[in-house]
């Protein structure tokens, strides 16, 4: 049948929290009551990325972006829109620093720098749905790489791409797959391929929102994956907490197999292949490959050490090729467009050495104190200038960038001075940081850096497997350290210490999760050592927030008695009348910091 116009409805996890289910079943209700259900079809689609501004919906052909979409909008986007031709005016998007709003999906600022290649049907097709991803040459890749290339073919088609493992570690992909497939042959054992969907960083879900997008593509790559390395068995390492994404991914593998690209016999080509999900129980060390394959044979989830690599001896001892979910997802387009087209991207010269650049493109997931919170897709080599103020959007409430934090909890924090640098896996290494999996999350003048790495080495601590020493203690120790900084009790020779102990574990921990921990605190130190200094040295917290150190208090400039902290105050301790000056009691303040949410002049004094 075809439709005038389709409504497409975001349903990643964001957009279904705030109730896009059931704006779906709405907006049919309504289109149905008006007789439109002939002309106008409503789709369901993955994350849309701009997750700040969700529920969102788009109609298409018209190209108009709907945000923070209710149910109760329903019937003026049908009358005024679908039936009368004229956006819904409060609906459409508008810039933070900009009075007019932007109707179309194609002019807002968020989307013009990004460039899809693993999100390259967000928000086209129903996940849920095979025949929609085959109408985007979905499994062509697949036909490709069984009837017109060897699998020799294959790999060395990755291996020219110039793809690197986007799970953290930047392995290049072509040299792994090769690895593998040689040790296989080797050794006589069939080998395996494995997806690791086990996304643990705080602030990340790039790997969760390409399963819930876009299934297929993912399962796809691991099947070229599959014939490249000659492998017939494959699972998908998933965490419990991504039940709709363990849910579509369960029904595309469903579908797969139906249509004859799983199982016996694929396509006719003579091979055989098929995927299983396994769910982890969201250890941060089981994203780890030797932990990750350690409970995938339902041992427990430790590291091993890595003079035996898993790509020749891995789950059930048998060569394994582990990849991450953005990984696979680059698989399909690269065997379509080919090896130049994907090297072509990013930086370096990759086609005769892998590890001379960063070819492609990044998925991160970019929150904290950003405007334009959300999922984004970038080239290689891109600024984090550009990432932070042009697709972010900057800093809320205009107050100042401080640092960027990116490669999840073992990450560094970069400052401003780095802003122009390059995004690619070296530059970031170079810096004191890493790529990680993706998570990059935005600081402002009001975040204090001791506080930052004491929150990642405490949950670094907690997820820590204990299995290695410089690792167990080492963490502990640092955040013994860091607290006692945050607390005033300081002393100049902790900053000796914790650069002393970092050293240490990078020298000495059994896994890499280990041997990244120390980041957040190194590179801290390395960038923002004044403020370790002022917490020691003059009891002060320049971000306002260690609470030890701070006293809160109301600037009677700025207030204007609109009583929003009073409301929120919950010992009582500001007090004052309704458009007057309100007072603060210091002797009742528990410092939570709900004054300061509430406040839209900014009065709230952290001194």
């Amino acid at each position: 049948m075809a439709y005038r116009a389709h409504c497409l409805i975001c349903t990643g996890t964001g957009c279904v929290a705030g109730g896009s289910f059931n704006l779906r079943k709405t907006l049919e209700a309504e289109i149905a009551k008006r007789g439109l259900d002939r002309e106008i079809q409503v789709i369901t689609t993955g994350c849309q990325g701009f997750c700040a501004e969700g529920p969102i919906m788009i109609v298409q052909p018209d190209g108009v972006f709907y945000c923070r979409v209710e149910e109760r909008d329903v019937p003026a986007i049908v009358e005024e829109h679908l039936l009368k031709g004229r956006p819904v005016k409060k609906l459409l998007y508008t810039p933070p620093t900009e009075k007019a709003p932007i109707p179309a999906l194609k002019d807002i600022p968020f989307f013009a720098k990004q460039k899809l290649i693993v999100l390259r049907n967000r928000g086209l097709i129903d996940p849920d749905r095979i025949e929609d991803y085959i109408a985007v040459d979905g499994y062509t890749a697949l036909g490709k790489a069984l009837t017109q290339m060897t699998p020799e073919g294959i790999v060395l088609e990755i291996k020219r791409s110039g793809l690197r493992g986007r799970g953290g570690g930047g392995f290049p992909a072509g040299i792994k797959w090769e690895t593998c497939r040689h040790a296989g042959q080797v050794r006589g054992v069939a080998p395996v391929v494995i997806c690791n969907a086990d996304e643990g960083d705080p602030g990340a879900f790039m790997d969760r929102s390409i399963i819930e997008s876009d299934p297929h593509s993912v399962v796809e790559g691991m099947i070229i994956a599959a014939r490249g390395i000659g492998a017939s068995e494959g699972f998908v390492y998933i965490r419990h907490e991504y039940p709709l994404a363990r849910q579509r991914l369960q029904l595309a593998l469903d579908h797969a197999r139906e249509f004859g690209l799983l199982g016996k016999n694929i396509l006719g080509a003579g091979m055989d292949f098929d995927i299983e999900i396994r769910e982890g129980a969201g250890a941060f060390v089981c994203g780890e490959s030797t932990a990750l394959m350690a409970s995938l044979e339902g041992k427990l989830g430790e590291p091993r050490a890595k003079y035996i690599h898993t790509v020749e001896h891995g789950y059930q001892d048998r060569p394994s090729n582990l990849n991450n979910v953005e990984t696979y997802a680059n698989v399909p387009l690269i065997i379509l467009r080919g090896a130049d087209w994907f090297a072509s991207m990013g930086t370096g010269d990759v086609k005769e050495n892998p590890w001379n650049g960063s070819s492609g493109t990044k998925v991160f997931s970019l929150v904290g104190k950003i405007n334009n919170t959300g999922l984004i897709e970038v080239p290689m080599g891109i600024s984090l200038r550009e990432i932070i103020f042009d697709i972010g959007g900057g800093i809320p409430k205009g107050r100042k960038f401080k640092a960027v934090q990116t490669g999840g909890p073992s990450g560094g924090c970069l400052p401003e001075e780095k802003l122009d640098m390059a995004v690619d896996f070296d530059s970031l290494t170079e810096a004191g940081s890493m790529m990680g999996s993706g998570g990059m999350i935005v600081m402002d003048e009001q975040t204090c850096m001791v506080d930052v790495a004491r929150y990642f080495i405490a949950f670094l601590t907690e997820e820590s497997c204990g299995k290695c020493t410089p690792c167990r203690e080492g963490l502990k120790t640092m955040l013994d350290v860091l607290t006692r900084i945050g607390d005033g009790k300081g002393r100049m020779e902790d900053l000796g210490l914790l650069e002393e102990m970092g050293a240490v574990m990078q020298d000495c921990c059994l896994c890499a999760l280990g041997t990244s921990a120390p980041n957040p605190v190194l590179s801290t130190l390395q960038y923002f050592r004044h403020e370790y200094e002022a917490h020691i040295r003059d009891k002060k917290c320049p971000g306002g927030v260690c609470k030890e150190l701070i006293t809160y208090g109301i600037d009677p400039a700025k207030c204007d008695g609109c009583h929003a902290c009073v409301r929120a105050c919950s010992t009582a301790a500001i007090m004052g009348e309704v458009k007057k000056v309100h007072t603060l009691d210091v002797h009742k303040c528990i410092k939570c910091g709900a004054c300061i949410e509430v406040c839209r002049r900014d009065a709230i004094t952290r001194t």
